[in-house]
């Protein structure tokens, strides 16, 4: 018989289990597990933005300890940043990029939004329909030209995927952001090859050098194959993308440039940012960016390339010089080169305003720029 003393005793000393801990009994007494269940400190924390205007963005959820981002990571096991971690969670990554400097820029989440929002079709958003007959030599030139893009493209979307896999999981705005990219570089493959062969032309000559990547391929670090590839590659394919209402022929191919412009646009972004990011954040590197550039002014103030289809001496070249130029004959190519020369000048120009956006703009003034740009920037 209990006495009303000892049930007051044992009220006193067994407090009423919560939810949770009712929970995590049940779970142990059958072999589950449920901790899992056990509410994060964050839970209840409102969202900066809106729903409405923009729909939801990563910036927008991404609080908290969601979105600090370590200078430097040891997550080797593939969990999502700011997860709870498993002191027994095996490692699945040897990622060799695990320092947020190599990697990062500040608008990463912002241009990985864009990229999915921005999504083309070259099956239904090209009016191919528009394609008519054109003479012999234009037609050729058409399909030279699209058969080097098709082949830059191929490298624009190959490179980056090894750094993908490379990137800790820590970092993952930019490693979000390069899937986009070799999404769109295969999208650009896919509309240059199917303009080589639906009015009549078909794939022509392959241009010596182009596939094989040339020193993107080959860069030691992360920082090395974005200036190679999104400052230098990419940016001179973007200026003459930007051409592309010049050199067309029909609407199909002014959308084709149109809408390849506006993706290669926002892969040039990415190169930038991420050497401002580096340059200030890290300022002791600086002299390595310098000098991945001066590598870069070789080829760009010779006008020489195998990535650059207004580059001398390739068949891509003489291509875009027929189409600039209206033909083959030798008025028009001579028109054509001159226009040619224009698209250099261009693409000097902007390569100089990236470089000065991404704060290292100092190698224009101080000498350190290469000194046959001038002849470029000075028309």
């Amino acid at each position: 018989m209990t006495t009303d003393s000892q049930t007051s005793q044992t009220g006193q000393d067994q407090q009423p289990k919560n939810v949770y801990e009712q929970l995590l009994e049940y779970g142990r007494d059958r072999g589950y597990k449920l901790d899992w269940l056990h509410a994060r400190e964050t839970f209840g924390m409102s969202l900066e933005g809106s729903r409405e205007q923009g729909g939801l963005l990563l910036q927008d959820v991404d609080q908290g300890p969601f979105g600090y981002t370590p200078e430097h990571s040891d997550n080797l096991t593939g969990h999502p940043r700011g997860s709870l971690t498993r002191a027994n969670a095996p490692k699945v990554g040897n990622y060799s990029v695990r320092t947020k400097a190599d990697i990062w820029l500040r608008n990463a989440a912002q241009l990985y939004e864009e990229a999915v929002q921005r999504q083309w079709s070259s099956a239904v958003d090209i009016p191919w329909h528009t394609l008519e007959e054109l003479p012999d030599d234009i037609e050729r030139a058409e399909c030279q030209l699209a058969t080097f893009l098709t082949e830059v493209e191929f490298v624009a979307g190959d490179v980056p995927g090894k750094w993908i896999s490379q990137t800790t999981p820590d970092y993952y705005e930019p490693r979000m952001f390069l899937i986009s990219q070799i999404m769109d570089e295969a999208r650009h493959m896919d509309v240059f090859r199917k303009r080589t062969l639906a009015n009549g032309g078909g794939l022509m000559y392959q241009t010596p050098g182009v596939a094989a990547g040339g020193t993107i391929d080959s860069a030691r670090d992360f920082t090395e194959m974005s200036a190679r590839l999104h400052i230098s590659g990419e940016g001179l394919v973007l200026s003459v993308f930007r051409m592309g209402e010049r050199m067309s022929y029909n609407d199909a191919e002014k959308a084709i440039y149109r809408l390849a412009a506006s993706d290669e646009s926002r892969h040039v972004a990415f190169g930038v940012m991420h050497l401002q990011y580096l340059s200030q954040t890290d300022p002791e590197r600086k002299e390595e960016i310098h000098s991945y550039l001066d590598e870069i002014e070789i080829g760009l103030a010779a006008g020489i390339g195998v990535q650059n289809p207004a580059a001398r001496g390739f068949s891509a070249s003489d291509a875009l010089a027929i189409l600039l130029g209206g033909g083959s004959d030798p008025s028009s190519m001579e028109e054509g080169y001159s226009i040619a020369l224009a698209v250099r000048q261009r693409q000097v120009k902007e390569y100089t305003q990236r470089v000065r956006v991404a704060g290292l703009g100092d190698r224009f003034e101080n000498g350190r720029a290469n000194h046959a740009l001038a002849q470029y920037l000075a028309a």
